[in-house]
């Protein structure tokens, strides 16, 4: 007797085994319909899949939180198959899932063309109304090796030429067409209803730079084709609002290529730098934190008592001077435990809190680059905390505070909170890594806020919360972190004396609320599409005269605004106002004063906003008035 466990506790008895497929038909033809896997004591399995043991069982359809991969995983195959039907010489290599969808590398001496990708999407849509069942089996090692090699799959073949030989392999087949693969897959390709081919990229064959050139062709997948055009929208949108474009057309930022990964930062970038920046100094303030700053180059040695050097080492940049190798900080942590050892502390003097807009450089390589949200050289809001055990719960409590009003203040809703715990390369014990872990978690228990925990993502010296924030077309970015850290004071003899007139080490708490400006500075740029609100406004208002006859006027409004601290530009040029408003509403500027011969004579001004509304003649006390009103987080 076989019996199955299903998630709402209820069971069921067989006296035979049953594949997933029959499970889903005994409780129901709708279900059975539905089914695009299985999950097996929590292994996802095949539809075909036979159980024949007592276990808990959980049917997946489009509603179960691993559809998604299958489906993209499945797609993925499909693509592999319409490529071969439509362009037989074509090699397959490999195609895993990604973020949003998948791909497949190819070989294949032709380049495909966006005709080419057209003519595989059209053709996966024939072979998924095809209704093809997928067909899962089993082949030895060595025999899967020249089965490939007989196809012409040399590719294929040396993949399996590096897994151990006694293994049995998998394989899964669809009408004509064969791969190898560990699955699961829907049972049928009817099931794949949304996807679309996004474009093609060179790769090289198992991302060795010494191999040949391979063809990879994106996808994306989705359950049904309302998700798949809400994502192809989100597309429009992001393309739209894409800081590398709106940086050059505001003349905020660019970057070159003799700089790979540094910002050059333009008069109007570095306002919006410094609106964000001051207000973060002054959080730093109202939060009790000592504003502290480091060297940029330390001595490798540092860096071999800190841990990074057996940890971190491939992402830091080196420089030698006089038989010296120094390293050039890649974060600020280790300077800080500098500043705190200058001297000797009680216990009375804990928490002591130090923050810097510390700038750092990371080698990361070119490939990862992106504009200004992944770059070599950046600064952050950087923070450390030096406290006891007991004092953590309260000083995470009150970060969690303050970051949740720093992220209203600049637009952003709730963060979803995760806590990264730890990695497989770590310094310390289990122990210490519990005590750490579960510090964090007594502190988001305390905040009364849930959180999802990601094993094996925190830092190699200790777990860290996270907060993700949404943005205004739906992308999650993660932004602040909080880190615990028994490992580094001690490493590097930072020691407090407690009540009992013992030496102890502190717990080190490194925090950011933005995290990388340059970062935090690119995705509020996405996030308003350059159309940043009056308060962080490169340019808050710009006076236009209408003729020669206002010029002067015109000046003098601007210089009053100027005094009174806001960013003002007055466009003097003999143009046509029409072409001013234009042009001034294309670079985002909230607000557009006009003023002619009435507002001259009444000390006045015409106020236009960006988005073309009319708010018609007002004072100039009342518009300093409103656009006051509106600069509060900047004051």
């Amino acid at each position: 007797m076989i019996v199955i466990t299903l998630p709402d506790g209820s069971r069921r008895e067989f006296d035979h085994p049953v594949t997933v497929q029959e499970l889903a038909a005994s409780i129901g033809p709708g279900l059975a319909k539905a089914a695009l896997a299985g999950k097996v004591d929590g292994r996802l399995v095949d539809t075909s899949h036979r159980i024949e043991h007592d276990a808990s069982v959980e049917i997946v359809t489009d509603k179960h939180p691993d559809a998604l991969e299958i489906v993209r995983h499945s797609t993925a195959h499909l693509l592999a198959q319409a490529t071969q039907r439509l362009f037989p010489d074509t090699q397959v290599t490999i195609g895993p899932v990604v973020d949003n969808g998948f791909y497949y590398d190819f070989a294949r001496k032709t380049p495909f063309s966006p005709e080419d990708l057209q003519k595989i999407e059209a053709e996966m849509k024939k072979i998924a109304a095809e209704g093809l069942p997928v067909r899962r089996s089993l082949m030895a090692r060595d025999e899967a090796i020249r089965f490939f090699r007989d196809k012409g799959e040399h590719y294929k073949a040396e993949i399996i030429e590096s897994i151990p030989a006694d293994e049995t392999l998998s394989l899964y087949s669809q009408g004509e067409f064969i791969d190898l693969c560990r699955g699961p897959h829907v049972p049928s390709t009817d099931k794949l209803k949304a996807f679309k081919l996004m474009k093609v990229a060179g790769a090289y064959w198992r991302g060795d730079s010494n191999n040949e050139m391979l063809q990879r062709i994106y996808g994306t997948a989705w359950l049904n084709e309302k998700d798949l055009k809400a994502y192809l929208t989100q597309l429009e949108e992001a393309e739209k609002r894409d800081h590398r474009k709106l940086g050059k057309q505001l003349e905020l930022f660019h970057l070159q290529e003799e700089a790979p990964g540094l910002v050059f930062w333009h008069p109007k970038g570095w306002s919006v730098w410094q609106v964000v920046e001051q207000y973060m100094r002054k959080v730093y303030r109202d939060s009790g934190y000592q504003e502290v700053r480091c060297p940029q180059i330390l001595d490798v040695s540092l860096w071999k008592r800190s841990g990074h050097w057996d940890n971190y080492q491939e992402n830091m940049f080196f420089t030698e001077s006089e038989k010296r190798t120094y390293a050039v900080k890649p974060m600020n942590c280790p300077g800080h435990v500098q500043i705190f050892n200058h001297g000797l502390h009680s216990y009375r003097d804990l928490p002591i809190r130090y923050g810097e807009f510390g700038s750092c450089h990371r080698n990361e390589p070119s490939g990862a680059l992106h504009g200004i949200l992944r770059v070599r050289g950046f600064t952050q809001d950087d923070g450390h905390i030096f406290c006891t055990e007991d004092q953590i719960e309260s000083e995470v409590t009150a970060f969690h505070r303050q970051a949740l009003e720093v992220y209203r203040t600049f637009g952003f809703g709730e963060p979803e909170i995760k806590i990264a715990l730890r990695p497989e390369s770590r310094l310390g014990d289990d122990a210490t890594w519990d005590k750490a872990e579960n510090a964090l978690r007594a502190a988001l228990s305390a905040c009364g806020v849930a959180w999802e925990e990601l094993p094996g993502e925190g830092a190699f010296y200790g777990p860290k919360i996270e907060y993700h924030l949404k943005d205004a077309i739906g992308r999650t970015w993660q932004l602040g972190t909080m880190q615990v850290d028994f490992m580094m004071p001690g490493r590097l003899g930072a020691e407090y004396v407690d009540e009992h007139s013992q030496r102890r080490h502190p717990v080190m708490l490194h925090r950011a609320i933005v995290g990388s400006m340059e970062r935090f500075i690119g995705i509020l740029i996405e996030n308003f599409a350059g159309a940043f609100p009056a308060w962080l406004a490169p340019v808050q208002a710009v006076v236009m005269n209408i003729t020669d006859a206002q010029a002067e006027y015109a000046r003098s409004v601007g210089k009053a605004l100027s005094n009174q601290g806001f960013r003002v530009h007055c466009d003097l040029r003999n143009e046509k106002i029409g072409y001013k408003i234009r042009e001034h509403t294309l670079q985002k500027v909230p607000y557009l004063l006009v003023v002619g011969d009435r507002e001259k004579e009444h000390g006045a001004v015409a106020v236009r906003t960006r988005s073309g509304e009319d708010l018609g003649t007002m004072s100039l006390d009342d518009f300093i008035a409103r656009l006051r009103g509106e600069c509060g987080p900047a004051a």
